[in-house]
């Protein structure tokens, strides 16, 4: 079989400009962005590997700024083939979600190198928000696979609205799209299991966000990013994506909450790589930020983080460490903290708190709060929720033959669980 070339535009672009290696042209990017006064980007060799092989990722907005004035050709000359297509062409199967029932998902038609044509009223972005907003919400209590294919045509839409707006109403439909992508992304990762399908989703996310110029947005995007290598241990991958997160939140005001978030983020993706003194650090640091709070209010869509939920991120990394008694504190003040609207989270608490009564060597104690983990997922489903209690079966394993082992058994195989199971 043929040896794969690569992108060899690019390659020949880096050399005629006499860079002679990949990591010749990653250290000058870096340098040619401080020129250019984009604070905080850093490319590494790694990068640009990526950006050489046979099938290159779209760069990210700060890096196609950066890439198209030190080699002064345009992106697709030098090989990449943006996310979108060819002048607002719907992207290839690569890109449609594996969802039963969802419609294939099109990148952002920009960027095609024409000043957009406003033909929207300026309600139009208002308009586009309003039904964003309302999915932010519908997000805590509607099934994530009745809810996603709505917002992913939601997202087509605001596709096609956005070259068709100007000025601040193509801003407020940018950022929006960006959050409504960012929103299918977290559905695609926490919701319904599929990595691959959020890494994608929230490329589309840091595109519009960049369109709306929105760092804030983008860092929340980023950071989001940043769970899917930590997920699988990729302790290098993650800390990389959190230095940009927190590169993009420091262009804009971020309030202590959206801080402490980060530290949190970081936090679980350390404890996922196996560094939970760390991570304890971070959570400890979060905690101060909170406490210590500043001006900057938190913006509307930070809807997913609370006192209550960096306290049960902390309960299960000192579960992971193996400090039971104080994960056990942790989760219970976790428990009593929250609100009406945060069952998903719920079941996460109740699985951690089963695991740790099945690490305490406590089997009954550990099916009751499973139980209470499969009552609320019964109602709301959440994967990330039936990852726990799948976790504590497996920690229950010395104690299979007791009753109560055997009663959790009978309601996490039954019928819809099962295929549910073995599909994954």
């Amino acid at each position: 079989m043929p040896r794969p070339t690569g992108n060899v535009r690019l390659k020949a672009a880096r050399v005629a400009a006499g860079f002679n290696s990949q990591q010749d042209l990653a250290d000058a990017l870096t340098e040619h962005a401080k020129d250019m006064g984009i604070r905080g980007l850093s490319i590494g060799v790694r990068q640009v590997r990526r950006w050489e092989s046979d099938n290159p990722p779209w760069p990210q907005p700060d890096c196609q700024r950066v890439l198209v004035h030190l080699l002064g050709q345009s992106l697709e000359t030098l090989g990449f083939t943006p996310p979108w297509g060819a002048e607002g062409t719907v992207p290839d199967d690569a890109r449609r979600r594996r969802v039963a029932g969802a419609a294939p998902a099109p990148g952002l038609a920009i960027g095609a190198g024409r000043a957009p044509a406003a033909s929207h009223p300026e309600t139009a972005g208002a308009d586009f928000e309003a039904v964003t907003r309302s999915h932010r919400r519908l997000y805590w209590s509607v099934a994530p696979t009745t809810l996603h294919p709505a917002v992913v045509a939601h997202a087509t839409l605001g596709c096609a609205l956005l070259p068709e707006t100007s000025d601040s109403t193509r801003r407020t439909i940018a950022a929006a799209l960006a959050e409504t992508y960012l929103l299918a992304g977290r559905i695609e990762f926490f919701d319904l299991s599929e990595p691959a399908t959020a890494h994608d989703t929230l490329l589309l996310a840091l595109q519009a966000a960049g369109e709306a110029d929105h760092a804030l947005l983008g860092s929340a995007i980023i950071a989001h990013m940043a769970f899917i290598p930590g997920w699988v241990g990729d302790q290098e991958g993650a800390q990389e994506r959190m230095i940009a997160a927190r590169t993009y939140a420091r262009r804009a005001p971020a309030s202590a909450e959206f801080l402490a978030w980060l530290d949190a983020v970081e936090a679980e993706c350390e404890t996922r790589c196996g560094d939970t003194r760390t991570a304890l650090n971070l959570i400890t640091h979060a905690e101060d930020v909170l406490e210590a709070g500043n001006e900057h209010p938190s913006p509307p869509w930070l809807d997913w983080f609370s006192p209550a939920r960096l306290a049960a991120f902390k309960g299960n990394t000192q579960l992971l460490a193996g400090h039971l008694p104080q994960a056990r504190a942790a989760l219970l003040q976790a428990l009593e903290a929250m609100t009406p609207g945060e069952e998903k989270q719920r079941t996460v608490v109740y699985g951690d708190l089963a695991a740790v009564e099945a690490a305490s060597g406590n089997p009954e104690e550990a099916c009751e709060y499973a139980g209470k983990a499969l009552d609320q997922l019964a109602l709301t489903w959440y994967a990330t929720g039936m990852d726990r209690v799948r976790e504590v079966r497996r920690a229950l394993t010395p104690h299979q033959h007791e009753s109560c082992v055997r009663d959790l058994d009978d309601r996490l195989y039954d019928w819809s669980t099962t295929l549910s199971a073995l599909r994954r």
